[in-house]
């Protein structure tokens, strides 16, 4: 009958309303009810796929009427109703429920065969890791003290690498009990700042000052393990980092998940001689991008301290951007390494799925979730992925991953290489930011990696891109629910941040079947991106669609919305999506007006539309196809936009 179905719809008239969709987004809509029925992604002409700008609708609120909000949303009938106004508005029931989808589910990430890379060196996960360390550390281009120590002009931070640390205790200039000390300082300091900025929530000196002296006497003995030994890192608070707590960012949720061990990739960096300072701030339970956090205080922008990190790993890039560590660990499954990365002017890497073990951290059974570094250069996140590398055993029989690698940046070959690079640009989408200074310095960028290394500059087209961000937020918000719907039934709910509950009533309200439909989109997806790779090396695009947003006072105590695809909501944008200032703060709902909420979800638009803000774009924007589809992708700091706010690009 399907197969019926699909060809009468391909014989359909042209010239149709239901011509247009398939056009845009890949599948006719046959007049049979609300059904449509999508071509099968090998019979989409994705030379014929038209951009299309979005307005995505979702409430933003702070303070008290996020608390009324929360209330009804919490109600039986009421917030059902809201959560299906909202997921109709956004298409989300039209394209999981009302659609036949012809691809069948892929349940993790699946990737073909992929051919050998030039130009890099192959590690071995299953060895150890200090000795990995080592052979990346040999791929680096050579280390002159004297050029590394050189101030760079162009940039209002200064960050010491990881080599410069080991050149600096090899050279008995330091000691990592001398660093120990000034860390310590330094991070009070911090914590006694008007406003707080709260980089750590779990915290012991005197750990620290024991780990540093170990590492001193290693140096002294001239015996370090490896270029890590005594180079300061923090842990985010969903990774286990014994015999601190994991928190996940809440109030309790150490109390029902005692740590007893390093977490696998923890464990690794142990190995490695890093001095483990402690557990970073984050967004509650890695649930939304900005990093608000009213149980342990908000973490904030070291360029700019009355903005947002970004999050979900917002302590991680803070406390990396601050100078104070030269590398953190972070989680990622929408972004939350690279978006906060992007945000605070550091670097992120997100990692191939299965490529690090998960075992130990709180979100350790997804499918779209990575371990990753944050650090302040390139280099250094090479010599951190490859100390805690490593899938782990039920990856490995399911998966089937190649062997890792790194690039080998020591090579003389390697200048050839990169001129060999075709980088894809899908300029619609690159041009779909909130400023224009953001896609200005990216295309800069990419005419400097034209001009100076003979990179060739390949436009492509990526189709379905509202279904990838539906089938994203599906799939980690239905696995998100599902490990903490125990606690949530179990009297915890009223434990969770405001946020987290409006975002945990989406979750909590997508099906089997909805689960199932974003797995099937998901293998669709794959298909174009995988054909997309015939053609180009790597997709190039913004980190985020703006900088760093504003925290609306409101919010530090109470927390804001992030709902929908935990965007930052702003009022109605005009239709070019081109702006150059931009408001975060959403209008706000007090006394009489909270009466009149429930009506304004049904209909929004009217002079009481309090509750429905537009949101134009979105933190998100340019990141879920690497969770989604499991690619690797890292987030560099390319210059600053006209505020001095760091820009990001990905890879």
């Amino acid at each position: 009958m399907q197969r019926e179905l699909m060809a009468e719809t391909r014989s359909m008239d042209v010239e149709s309303t239901s011509c247009d969709v398939m056009c845009i987004r890949g599948y006719c809509a046959a007049e049979m009810g609300k059904k449509k029925v999508m071509l099968p992604a090998d019979e989409v002409d994705m030379a014929t796929v038209k951009y299309q700008y979005e307005k995505i609708e979702a409430p933003h609120l702070t303070g008290i009427s996020l608390k009324l909000f929360v209330r009804l949303l919490e109600a039986p009938i009421i917030g059902s109703l809201i959560i299906s106004h909202l997921k109709q508005e956004n298409k989300m029931i039209e394209m999981l429920r009302n659609t036949v989808i012809p691809e069948a589910p892929m349940f993790k990430p699946e990737f073909p065969p992929q051919e050998s890379e030039p130009e890099v060196v192959l590690l071995d996960e299953d060895g150890k890791p200090e000795e990995r360390v080592e052979l990346a550390l040999k791929t680096l281009p050579d280390y002159d003290p004297a050029n590394s120590w050189i101030p760079d002009s162009s940039s209002p931070f200064r960050y010491w690498k990881i080599r410069d640390y080991a050149f600096a205790y090899r050279s008995k200039l330091t000691t990592p009990s001398a660093v120990a000390e000034r860390f310590i300082s330094a991070l009070d300091e911090f914590n006694s700042k008007k406003p707080p900025t709260p980089l750590l929530i779990s915290y012991d000196p005197e750990l620290i000052r024991r780990q540093a002296a170990a590492s001193t006497q290693r140096f002294e003995e001239g015996n370090p393990l490896s270029v890590l030994d005594g180079i300061f890192v923090a842990i985010k608070d969903d990774i286990d980092c014994y015999p601190h707590p994991s928190k996940g960012g809440t109030t309790f949720f150490h109390e029902v998940r005692p740590v007893e061990e390093d977490a696998v990739s923890v464990a690794r960096l142990r190995r490695c001689g890093v001095i483990l300072v402690g557990k970073a701030n984050m967004h509650e339970l890695g649930l939304g991008t900005t990093g608000n956090n009213p149980n342990h205080g908000t973490a904030r922008n070291p360029h700019a301290p009355e903005r947002y990190t970004g999050g979900s790993s917002s302590g991680p890039a803070a406390i990396v951007a601050s100078g104070l560590c030269s590398a953190a660990l972070g989680t990622d499954g929408g972004g939350s390494v690279r978006i906060p990365s992007s945000l605070c002017g550091v670097v992120g890497l997100k990692s191939t799925y299965g490529r690090t073990d998960m075992s130990g951290s709180i979100c350790d059974s997804g499918t779209v979730e990575i371990i990753g570094p944050i650090t302040s250069t390139v280099e250094d996140a090479i010599l951190v992925y490859a100390a805690i590398l490593g899938s782990s055993t039920a990856d490995k029989i399911a998966l089937k991953p190649s062997l890792p690698c790194v690039p080998n940046l020591s090579s003389r070959e390697n200048s050839d290489v990169l001129g060999s690079l075709r980088l894809g640009k899908y300029t619609e989408w690159l041009n779909d930011v909130f400023s224009t200074d953001i896609s200005d310095k990216c295309e800069d960028v990419l005419n400097h990696l034209l001009q100076t290394h003979g990179c060739k500059i390949v436009e492509i087209i990526i189709p379905e891109l509202h279904e990838m961000r539906t089938a994203h937020i599906v799939s980690i918000g239905s696995e998100s629910a599902c490990g903490l719907n125990p606690d949530f039934e179990d009297g915890k709910r009223v434990k969770f941040t405001h946020d987290t509950r409006t975002n945990l009533a989406l979750f909590r309200s997508f099906s089997a079947s909805d689960y199932v439909a974003a797995q099937c989109l998901r293998r669709r997806l794959m298909h174009y991106h995988m054909e997309i790779f015939k053609k180009v090396d790597v997709i190039i695009t913004p980190t985020t669609g703006m900088t760093a947003p504003v925290i609306p006072p409101a919010s530090l105590s109470s927390g804001e919305t992030n709902l929908q695809v935990s965007g930052i909501c702003l009022p109605s944008m005009p239709s070019d999506r081109r702006i150059q200032q931009i408001s975060t703060r959403g209008p706000l709902l007090a006394g009489p007006k909270m009466q009149m909420l429930a009506c304004d979800f049904f209909y929004p638009g009217s002079q009481h539309d309090f509750g429905i803000i537009r949101l134009s774009g979105n933190l998100m924007r340019f990141v879920v196809n690497a969770n989604l589809l499991g690619f690797p992708a890292i987030s560099v700091p390319v210059g600053y936009d006209k505020q001095g706010l760091p820009i990001g690009l990905q890879s």
